[in-house]
Order: structure tokens, then C-alpha cells, then sequence
């Protein structure tokens, strides 16, 4: 990944952040659910959109009381935040009473409810694969909050940190990018 990206707009850097994690991951998805990504990038890149939520059992709770549509909008709501949670503060929910898991059973099965309640619109596959893939994608927005923390030496620290408590294949990859070498690969 380049360090400088130039872009007209956010979601433009959004796109481009997005396009480079999925291929360094080797996701595969369709370009219509990428667009959602750079767009759910986009709309909690406004701080308040993050804070405003009810917690998630909570959010599921109203919804089961919803008509149809409110229902989709209130599970869709879930399932962005999930992703977006599990997918920027993995590290910071390990030490909290419900973990990365619950965030992304959560959002996995807010998606696959709202592509069964959305058979008939066109954006049903999308939320499918959003359901499917949902660790993946988790994967390629870790992969882009940890490029945005490797650009400090703090940042770097709690990357590597990261990286000896999980083997993560793609923190090991943004430690080699900013020119840090993993222990386990140093020569003998």
C-alpha cells in the first residue's frame, strides 16, 4: 500500500484504501458490496455516527418488535456497526465483557437476516455476501485501520503487539511495509 493516497473525496480514499485490502487479502467480492464498504468507511468516518448506537443485543431487541421495514433498516444498523466495530477496535473489544466473536455473530446474522427480508430487492445479494464473508471483510478493515496506525512508531508498537498475539498474516505484512521485520522471519 503507497503511504500517500490522493483522492477528491473521502469515499475516493475510501475506494482506493478498500480496493488495495481486498486484493492484499485475496477477498473476493463483488464490486456493489465493495462500494457498500467504501460507503459504511465513509459514514462512520463521522465520529458521532459510531457513538450514536444503542448496544447491539439491544438493537436486536427493538428490532424483532419492528414491522418490515424498520426491521431491515434497525438490522442493516446492526450489522454495519458490527462490521465496523469488529473490524477497527478487534484489539480494544479482547479485553471487554462481550468480544470481537459476538460482534461479528451479531453482524453475520443481522446480514443474513436482512438479505432474507430483502429477497426482492436488488441489493439482497449483497447483503449475502456481506453474511458470508463477514470475517474476511472484518480482515480487510483490520488490515486498513492497522496501515493507518503503522504511519506513527506508537502505532507500529500496537501492531507488532498484535501481530505476537495472533500470527496475523496480514499485520505481519503491514509490519514489513513500514520496514519491520517479525521476529519469526529474521534469518538464523
Amino acid at each position: 500500500m503507497s503511504t500517500l493516497v490522493v483522492g477528491s473525496s473521502l469515499k475516493e480514499f475510501f475506494r482506493l484504501v478498500v480496493g488495495e485490502a481486498v486484493k492484499s487479502q485475496r477477498v473476493s467480492v463483488a464490486e456493489v458490496t465493495e462500494f457498500y464498504l467504501v460507503n459504511l468507511l465513509a459514514e462512520f468516518a463521522q465520529a458521532e455516527k459510531l457513538f450514536e448506537s444503542e448496544p447491539l443485543a439491544v438493537l436486536y431487541h427493538k428490532a424483532l418488535q419492528q414491522e418490515r421495514d424498520e426491521k431491515v433498516r434497525t438490522l442493516r444498523r446492526l450489522g454495519d456497526l458490527s462490521l465496523y466495530t469488529a473490524g477497527f477496535f478487534k484489539d480494544s473489544l479482547k479485553d471487554r465483557v462481550v468480544g470481537p466473536d459476538y460482534y461479528m455473530t451479531m453482524g453475520a446474522n443481522a446480514y443474513a437476516q436482512v438479505a432474507q427480508l430483502s429477497q426482492s430487492s436488488s441489493f439482497s445479494g449483497v447483503y449475502w455476501e456481506l453474511h458470508t464473508k463477514f470475517t474476511a471483510l472484518t480482515e480487510v478493515l483490520e488490515e486498513i485501520a492497522a496501515r493507518a496506525q503503522a504511519t506513527t512508531p506508537q502505532g507500529q508498537v500496537r501492531i507488532f503487539e498484535n501481530y505476537e498475539r495472533e500470527g496475523s498474516k496480514h499485520l505481519e505484512q503491514v509490519l514489513l511495509d513500514v520496514g519491520i521485520m517479525p521476529k519469526g522471519l529474521l534469518p538464523n
